[in-house]
């Protein structure tokens, strides 16, 4: 006889079928996988997203550092133009003459009735002179200051008082004679002629360096610059 469940349709235990119990680890393991799918897209986002802000922080320091390398170079360029121009100061000082001092000195040894005719002078050493006989030397040309001097005078003698008086004056370290000729007694004298006067050509040397002082020699005389001298 076959057995009759008298218990209500809905209130009997359900027992899963095969096909059920076997789906729900698979449904399972397919939301697991696609939580870790999610996972992993996540940290990958948060990823891009943080190396491209460092990316573009890099980028604006880089440019910062550019800028300012830029305005650190015109700061450069400037202390460079800055050095050069002092180089070249100093090295225009250390070659100046003080022409106008020698030429008020010399104002006070040329003897009474002289005059000058030319005065060429350069700061490294006798100028080439077209009315100055050649000196007589066979050293090489000097590196020092030096001036060649030509004029007129009443006397011979005028011409070595002259001539001593020079070597007196500041910084002169020598004192040549290139010419001193008699003129000719028909010829009237002028600024540009001698004439019957006598013509002198001298070549005056200068120490290259200042000297550390400027004591006149010996104790009793009277410079020369100052107007001393017979």
């Amino acid at each position: 006889m076959k057995p009759v469940n008298l218990i209500p349709q809905d209130q009997r235990r359900r027992v899963a079928s095969d096909g059920q119990a076997k789906g729900g680890p698979v449904a399972l393991g397919i939301l697991a996988a696609l939580l870790a799918l999610v996972v992993v897209y996540v940290l990958s986002s948060n990823t891009v997203t943080e190396r491209q802000s460092d990316t573009k922080t890099a980028s604006a320091e880089a440019d910062q550092l550019e800028a300012r390398a830029s305005q650190q170079s015109g700061y450069t360029d400037f202390a460079q133009i800055a050095l050069t121009r002092t180089q070249s100061v100093s090295s225009v000082a250390t070659t100046r003459f003080d022409w106008e001092r020698f030429m008020r000195e010399l104002a006070h040894v040329m003897p009474d009735g002289s005059w000058l005719q030319s005065a060429d002078a350069s700061v490294l050493g006798a100028p080439a002179s077209s009315g100055a006989a050649p000196a007589a030397t066979t050293e090489p040309a000097s590196a020092a200051p030096a001036a060649i001097l030509i004029g007129c005078t009443p006397h011979q003698s005028d011409v070595a008082r002259m001539m001593v008086r020079l070597q007196e004056l500041y910084r002169v370290e020598d004192v040549e004679l290139n010419e001193s000729t008699a003129g000719t007694p028909s010829e009237e004298a002028a600024v540009d002629s001698c004439g019957e006067l006598y013509t002198f050509n001298l070549t005056v040397n200068f120490r290259a360096a200042e000297p550390a002082t400027e004591t006149p020699r010996g104790s009793n005389g009277v410079p020369a610059s100052l107007g001393g001298g017979s």
